[in-house]
C-alpha cells in the first residue's frame, strides 16, 4: 500500500468507504472504545470536528474491542453510545483490529508509517494519527494525549 487514498473501511452503517473520499481534507484517525477511561476524549474529539470540519479537518473513529475488552457491543450499540453520550457527528467505522494478523488495513499502513517511542504497535485506545490533506501521515499522538492539546497542530496543518 502507497498511500492512504487506496485504502477503504467498512463504516458504522455497514457501507464501504474509499479514503479518497477524504482527499485534501486533514484527516485524523482513531481508535476509539466505548468503556475506556479515555471515553471522555470523544467529547473533545467532536469539539476540534465541529470548529474545524468547515477548515478542511474530518474525524474517522475506528472502534476497537482489543484493549481489555472495552468496546464489547456491537456497530448499533456503539454508534447509539457516541451520540446518546457525547453527540459524535463525525464518521464512525465498523469495528476493528488495529493489532496482530487481524490489524485491518487502515491501522496497518498508519503504524507503518508511523512508529512511537513503543514501536509500531498500538497500545491502548485513542491513539491518534494525522494524515495531512495529500495522504501522507504526519503525526502520531499517544492515547493519553488529549484532543485540546493537540489543537494547536490542526490550526497549523489547516493554515497551509
Amino acid at each position: 500500500m502507497k498511500n492512504f487514498y487506496e485504502l477503504e473501511a467498512e463504516n458504522i452503517k455497514g457501507q464501504q468507504v474509499k479514503m479518497e473520499e477524504y482527499k485534501d481534507k486533514l484527516v485524523m484517525v482513531v481508535n476509539t472504545a466505548s468503556k475506556c477511561g479515555l471515553t471522555p476524549q470523544y467529547e473533545g474529539l467532536e469539539e476540534l470536528y465541529q470548529k474545524y470540519r468547515d477548515q478542511g479537518l474530518v474525524i474517522l473513529g475506528f472502534p476497537c474491542n482489543q484493549f481489555a475488552g472495552q468496546e464489547p457491543g456491537d456497530e448499533s450499540d456503539i454508534q447509539e453510545f457516541c451520540q446518546l453520550n457525547y453527540g459524535v457527528s463525525f464518521p464512525m467505522f465498523a469495528k476493528v483490529d488495529v493489532n496482530g494478523k487481524a490489524a485491518h488495513p487502515v491501522f496497518k499502513y498508519l503504524k507503518s508509517k508511523l512508529g512511537s517511542i513503543f514501536g509500531r504497535g498500538i497500545k491502548w485506545n485513542f491513539t491518534k494519527f494525522l494524515v495531512d490533506q495529500n495522504g501522507k501521515p504526519v503525526k502520531r499522538f499517544a492515547p493519553t494525549t488529549k484532543p485540546k492539546s493537540i489543537e494547536p497542530y490542526i490550526q497549523k496543518m489547516l493554515s497551509r
